[in-house]
């Protein structure tokens, strides 16, 4: 088998899979994620109209249609965000609000499927695939409510389950072992870029084709490579940065937890201590980010600093 190199799906995400003609791809993925046929009916756009300077834009990769009415964001995230499971939450409430108009009947909500493929540690966890879902459990009966025949048939009321957003998190880097399923298929392209030839799953018999390295101009190819060496600098600086400032931080809360651990007491001068020391780690990381020359925005990020304190950090 040829060793082919295809484009990161991070880049295709933002510039390729967007043409109506690379939607198979985007649909291969959702299909394999949702358990059902899956077809965008457009690309919608992602940035939130503002009505005032303090509102929120919704940054996401896409944010697609499908043939049913209901909304699809993919986001993927390389670095670490403090507050992720925040910002999906706000993506998914935000995608909800902005479809819908003064006067509009609630009938008009559609549901939202949250895919976030992250690069980073979250959570605690074995699995590389992560699903939430909404149910109304009884608190002493611990049966699940459900809409009834003269609900669903008479009534058309939605279920829970067609109303409420579902969220996935692909923790990407917990992939380790043989793909063997088109879930796992899609999920090695993910981590390692590898695409099998005789691969069945849906999307990647697409994508061998369309997200080729050696299909791309030399202008894009030249683009695409200073995207590349930019993120493994960018990751290179907060990894380092981080590991150097842990180290300061963890030193200074230890001298500390014993000085006070002596007057106070072993026991709570090592809870201090660390207390202490993570603070002042996190402190650290952001000065030597700082000193680095990275935006605020990245700080803010990878530290959950907020813009104020790492201004006044010297």
């Amino acid at each position: 088998m040829i060793n082919e190199q295809y484009i990161r799906f991070d880049w295709a995400a933002k510039r390729m899979l967007r043409d109506k003609a690379n939607f198979d791809v985007l649909e291969g993925l959702m299909t394999v994620l949702i358990g059902e046929k899956v077809t965008i009916e457009e690309i919608l756009e992602s940035e939130g109209n503002q009505e005032a300077a303090t509102d929120k834009n919704n940054r996401v990769d896409v944010m697609a249609r499908n043939s049913k009415g209901e909304y699809i964001i993919v986001e993927v995230q390389l670095t670490r965000e403090r507050y992720y499971l925040e910002r999906i939450l706000y993506g998914v409430s935000k995608v909800i609000t902005d479809n819908m108009h003064l006067g509009d009947r609630y009938e008009k909500v559609r549901k939202v499927y949250s895919i976030n493929i992250v690069y980073f540690p979250i959570g605690k966890g074995k699995d590389y695939l992560y699903h939430g879902i909404t149910t109304f459990t009884g608190v002493h009966t611990n049966d699940t409510l459900e809409i009834t025949n003269y609900e669903a048939d008479t009534l058309k009321m939605r279920t829970p389950q067609q109303v409420f957003p579902e969220y996935y998190i692909i923790r990407v880097n917990e992939f380790n072992q043989v793909a063997t399923t088109p879930l796992e298929e899609w999920i090695d392209y993910l981590k390692n870029g590898k695409i099998n030839s005789d691969t069945q799953a849906p999307g990647l018999q697409e994508a061998r084709q369309k997200l080729l390295y050696m299909n791309m101009s030399d202008k894009e190819k030249r683009i695409y490579e200073h995207h590349i060496t930019d993120l493994m600098v960018e990751n290179d600086v907060l990894d380092t940065a981080r590991l150097e400032g842990l180290a300061e931080g963890r030193a200074e809360g230890r001298a500390e937890g014993r000085a006070e651990g002596r007057a106070e007491g072993r026991a709570e001068g090592r809870a201090e201590g660390r207390a202490e020391g993570r603070a002042e780690g996190v402190q650290q990381v952001a000065k030597n980010m700082k000193q680095l020359g990275l935006p605020p925005e990245t700080i803010v990020q990878a530290t959950g600093l907020s813009i104020d304190e790492i201004k006044s950090l010297q």
